[in-house]
Formats: C-alpha cells, structure tokens, sequence
C-alpha cells in the first residue's frame, strides 16, 4: 500500500531560496487540552505559526508565551488587540517588523482584526498574515479586500496568510482570495483536505495562501506527520490544523 510523502523539513537551499514550514490554527483561545495543542503544534515543526482565537482577555500574554514555549517556538505577534489572530515562529526566523491590526467594526459583530510581520530566512524575506474573517458574508468580503490591500502595502514581495475564512472555496471571499493569491491546498494537496470536523457537512473553512512565485510543495491537515495523532488533534481545538511547505525564493 502506498503511503503518503512527509512533507519537506526546513532549509536553505543552495541557490538561496528557503523550505519554510507554516502552520494555520485556530485554537479556540486554549479551552481545551493545552498539552495537545502543544505536541501538535511541536511535531509539525513550523517555522511560522498562523493562530486564530489566541487568548484574548485574562491573562493572555502568559498563555500564549506558554504556548509558544511549549511547541520550542516564540511569540511573533499578536495579542496587542481584542480580534483574536496571533503568529508564532522559530529561532531561525530573523524579525523585521510586526504589526496587529484592527479592523472597523460593525455593530452587532465580534471585532476582527489581523497580526501581520515581516520576517527573513537567510535572505529570503516573508510577509506573514494571520486572520479570522466574519461570520457575516457582507463584511467577510470586505475583509478579505483589506486582507489583499494590507498585503500589497507591506513592501515585501513574497508573503504567506492564511487562517479561519469561515468558508470554504465555494465561497465568495475564499475565491476573491484565489484570484490573487494561491490556494495552497489546491496548488499541492497533501495529507487532509477537512478542517471542521464537529459537525456535517465537513468542509474546509481554513486555508493558507501565498503570493505567485512562491512553489508549494505540500499543504493539508497533518494526519500523515509523525507525532502527530488523532486523540491529540481531537483534543487540542475544535478545529483541525493547516500544514505547508513552501519553497520561497530569494530576495
């Protein structure tokens, strides 16, 4: 029986380009099993982490610091707002700049935002944007045209984002995404295709995304990364993680 290719680990290629590793997560603000979450996060060794629903409130420094040490990662972004989006990354990432984001509010609608930074591999420099668009479809569209904008006005020509679209490819946001930025699942499917789970139908609501020029070499919920298990992934949230690898070129 055929098995399924692991995903490429992280490196420095020899023309300069880099393997980066970047994993989108929606952790329903650590309610659930935290030592699951942890070893999920751990044994799919990324080297960005694209959080949604980070602790927000009571606290929220010291569990997302725990979090970040707990997975051998650091804290990127994040927090500084009441939205929710948060990044993570490794030691071999060099950081530029940060910057959380908070998007206009409607009346009646939880406030969104995004947790963006510039960061380097080596000399390959990365744009990074988390989000956690609305549940509302109207403004979800709109979100997602600030997402475009705020990416083209961040100076850096490769970037990565991703997160909780709360849709799926059918929908309109998530297409308006696809006609600028590759669906990373779509370009190179590996491993799962579903990140909600709970209930039927099952759909993929979480998705990454990259800017054309960047080559994916695998992207899908990691249930073919070794240490990574069932119970865990069912335990850790109530949404199932996003895994890539992409090659970015140099600068």
């Amino acid at each position: 029986m055929a098995t399924t290719p692991l995903l490429p680990d992280s490196r420095t290629e020899p023309d300069g380009s880099a393997v980066v590793r970047v994993l989108g997560y929606n952790i329903r603000s650590m309610r659930d099993d935290t030592d699951a979450l942890a070893r999920v996060i751990s044994a799919c060794a990324p080297d960005l982490v694209l959080l949604q629903e980070a602790p927000r409130f009571f606290r929220w420094r010291k569990k997302l610091a725990r979090l970040a040490s707990g997975s051998g990662l650091v804290v990127l972004s994040g927090g500084a707002t009441a939205a929710g989006p948060a990044l993570l990354c490794s030691l071999r990432a060099t950081v530029e700049r940060t910057e959380d984001v908070l998007l206009p509010l409607t009346p009646g609608q939880h406030r969104r935002g995004f947790a963006t930074a510039v960061v380097r591999f080596g000399g390959v420099r990365v744009g990074v944007l988390s989000c956690h668009l609305s549940l509302e479809r109207r403004e979800r569209y709109a979100q997602g045209g600030m997402l475009l904008d705020r990416l083209a006005g961040m100076g850096v020509e490769h970037v990565v984002a991703g997160g909780d679209l709360n849709e799926g490819p059918g929908g309109r946001t998530f297409r308006r995404l696809g006609e600028s930025l590759t669906d990373c699942r779509a370009a190179a499917p590996w491993g799962g295709e579903h990140t909600w789970v709970r209930d039927e139908p099952h759909r993929r609501i979480d998705a990454l995304f990259v800017s054309k020029g960047v080559e994916v070499l695998g992207c899908g919920v990691p249930l073919e990364q070794p240490g990574v298990s069932e119970r865990d992934l069912a335990a850790a949230t109530d949404h199932l993680p996003v895994l890539a690898a992409l090659r970015v070129p140099a600068a």
